[in-house]
């Protein structure tokens, strides 16, 4: 089956030479949720922004369900859905006329129109003749959701959709976004909070310098943590820091506690406590926390999720 995004060496080159993208290859499958992390300036808007229309590619090939965005535009537009991260909106249209304008723009005829429909989903129909320029924030951002779903695309893009709102509002739209996952939508998501990306998407791609730096099943891209940690607390004080046979690291925290890094394909937490005990060592307390999707990214990439 065709993916529902197909980029095949793509590059964008910004004139006075900055490479934004690098000859990125990547393929969206149909019905995913699909995550696209990366540091800032990674080249993640780069990438929706040529997708959407708002810029050109220097080189390579981009298709969204199916059609070249250079071949079939129209098509390819007509297939995605985008909500921003700015929340822009012409400030003397109501939420209702806001819906409104971009069906027509779309081509959506008046019959076929869903703007009450999608208010109600997003919360908004209570709003659906107020100014946008008189909406908080978080319905703004519900807003710029049903704004992007006006014409029924199959593939919708969420860049940093939850950036600044509150844990009720975030939750209230991841709970729509898997509604329209289920309903048989291609959801692709951009955030910041890698705890959503572990949690939501079943396949991850991480951008990097402008290149894909890995692009897997989110539970395979997680198996690639190796290291695990455990924390010991023992009985008696601990005069010096012991010497562990297999372990990366062994920090004291304090004086009846340990803090143990070690790689778990090649040592079991088993034979961390035993060689322990081998040392002298009661061990009267354990806790245990592994390598979770914070530390592949920082591995891959070398910068925090929120850095630079």
């Amino acid at each position: 089956m065709t993916a529902a995004i197909r980029l095949e060496g793509l590059e964008k080159v910004y004139a006075g030479g900055k490479r934004a993208l690098d000859g990125i290859s990547l393929e969206v499958p149909r019905g995913s949720m699909f995550g696209l992390l990366g540091p800032n300036g990674a080249g993640k808007s780069t990438l929706i922004n040529i997708l959407a229309g708002l810029v050109m590619k220097t080189g390579g090939t981009a298709e969204v369900w199916g059609f070249d965005i250079d071949r079939h535009p129209r098509n390819a537009k007509a297939s995605l859905g985008v909500v921003p991260q700015e929340l822009l909106f012409d400030a003397f249209f109501t939420a209702f006329e806001t819906l409104e304008l971009q069906a027509g723009l779309f081509g959506v005829p008046k019959e076929r129109r869903r703007t009450m429909e999608l208010l109600k989903k997003v919360r908004l129909d209570d709003k659906a003749h107020a100014y946008s320029r008189t909406l908080s924030g978080g319905m703004k951002r519900r807003l710029l959701i049903a704004k992007a779903l006006v014409h029924n695309p199959p593939v919708v893009i969420l860049d940093e959709p939850t950036a600044g709102v509150d844990i009720e509002l975030r939750q209230m739209l991841w709970a729509y976004v898997r509604e329209l996952h289920a309903a048989g939508t291609t959801v692709v998501l951009t955030t910041h909070y890698l705890e959503e990306a572990e949690e939501l998407c079943d396949r991850i791609a991480i951008v990097n310098h402008g290149r894909i730096v890995a692009d897997s099943d989110t539970k395979s891209l997680l198996a690639q943590a190796r290291e695990k940690w455990v924390q010991v607390t023992v009985a008696d004080d601990i005069a010096t820091v012991p010497a562990i046979e297999g372990v990366t690291r062994v920090e004291l925290l304090d004086s009846r506690r340990l803090d143990i890094l070690y790689d778990k394909q090649t040592v079991q937490a088993g034979a961390v406590l035993a060689r322990l005990q081998a040392a002298g060592l009661s061990v009267v307390d354990v806790t245990t926390r592994e390598a979770d999707l914070e530390d592949v990214f920082l591995e891959l990439t070398g910068t925090p999720l929120n850095g630079g």
